[in-house]
């Protein structure tokens, strides 16, 4: 008989501190419209800073310059799947208009948040998705910050978010969102495991730390995610990997956080998952 594991699980992440932050409305001085269908807000957030769930007309793509932010999507639609982004500077999130999601600060962050009109059709797809920041977009980002703190040139910034546009529809796409499911023992199952990627437990020991048994998460694996606790796993492992990668930690300090038992099991791991090695992701995100 397996045992429940003998720590305690990481307290649920509504015990956190939550600041609760003030709904955009229409009247933001952020919001987009056809004159200036790209806004960008910048904002300087210390770790722990949540922001409940919402919705905005106009899509959006979470970008920080540094630090990590979490975005979690919970569309309230019948069939439509929740999905988690832990997301590094090197990288952002795509969220389309009418999207509800919640962003937490996993680690101090200056957020750079571009909302886009739902008329600008940036290409970036009906749907969330994490994307490459390339140099070229980063340094529009920067500069459309540095304008929106002076009065911009219209012409400019037309040119400015032309590119922006351009360069949002031609980004590449990686698929790190950690999908979660609806069933409230597997949804409280799958938050543990994403508080805690370096715990090296079984599916038996989260199931009965769940108050279920084995058999029936691993059912629910396959019904709601279609997919098995250890593919599902991996995909969590990848989402922390790579934000740790991404600031400089070392294979071994990576594979550690992430509970893998040796550098070469966790690297083979990430090459078959990614397509190279970790060492070449953390050289990509310097460019």
């Amino acid at each position: 008989m397996v045992s429940k594991i003998s720590r305690p699980l990481p307290q649920p992440i509504t015990a956190l501190r939550r600041p609760k932050p003030t709904p955009l409305g229409d009247t933001d001085p952020f919001t987009p419209d056809e004159a200036r269908p790209v806004r960008v807000r910048a904002r300087a957030l210390s770790a722990d800073t949540h922001f409940e769930p919402h919705r905005h007309a106009w899509g959006q793509l979470a970008y920080c310059a540094t630090g990590i932010v979490q975005v979690m999507v919970t569309p309230e639609e019948v069939g439509l799947q929740a999905v988690t982004f832990i997301v590094p500077p090197s990288r952002a999130v795509w969220i389309p208009p009418n999207t509800r999601h919640a962003v937490s600060v996993r680690e101090a962050a200056e957020l750079r948040t571009l909302y886009i009109h739902s008329d600008a059709q940036p290409g970036a797809g009906p749907s969330c998705r994490m994307i490459r920041v390339s140099p070229l977009l980063r340094e529009l980002v920067q500069a459309m910050d540095a304008d929106s703190r002076r009065a911009a040139e219209p012409a400019r910034e037309q040119l400015l978010t032309r590119l922006v546009l351009d360069e949002l529809a031609h980004a590449d796409t990686q698929q790190l969102g950690v999908p979660l499911p609806q069933d409230k023992r597997l949804r409280a199952l799958c938050e543990a495991v994403l508080r805690a990627p370096g715990e090296r437990a079984t599916l038996a020991q989260w199931a009965a730390n769940a108050g279920a048994s084995e058999r029936t998460m691993a059912r629910l694996f396959r019904e709601e995610l279609g997919t098995t606790y250890q593919e599902w796993r991996q995909q969590v492992v990848l989402a922390h990997a790579l934000p740790l990668l991404a600031r400089g930690a070392s294979v071994n300090q990576v594979a550690t956080a992430t509970g893998y038992a040796s550098d070469s099991a966790f690297s083979a791991m990430f090459k078959a998952a990614v397509g190279h090695p970790p060492t070449r992701w953390s050289q990509q995100t310097d460019q």
